[in-house]
């Protein structure tokens, strides 16, 4: 996990200046209310990683990817474009 996590949270903080942890991440990508949060951090993750990244992420944290993929959906109505884990 440690060579996913590091690649995806240095793409994930980096241009926010924050320190989101993998676990929170991960949290928030199951989380609907992170679209209605707005939360930058998991926009940034499913608009700014590789999809393959993003699936490898979603795989090594164990996450309901029915879950993420409504997440993304959600942040997809808002931005206005599809995004790859949209359903």
């Amino acid at each position: 996990m440690a060579s996913v996590a590091t690649r995806i949270m240095a793409t994930v903080n980096a241009p926010y200046r924050t320190a989101v942890t993998a676990d929170r991440l991960a949290a928030g990508l199951v989380d609907p209310a992170s679209v209605t949060a707005r939360n930058a951090a998991v926009f940034a993750f499913l608009s700014e990683v590789r999809p393959q990244l993003q699936r490898e992420f979603v795989t090594v944290m164990g996450l309901d990817m029915a879950r993420v993929r409504q997440v993304a959906d959600g942040f997809s109505r808002l931005a206005g474009y599809r995004l790859p884990l949209a359903e």
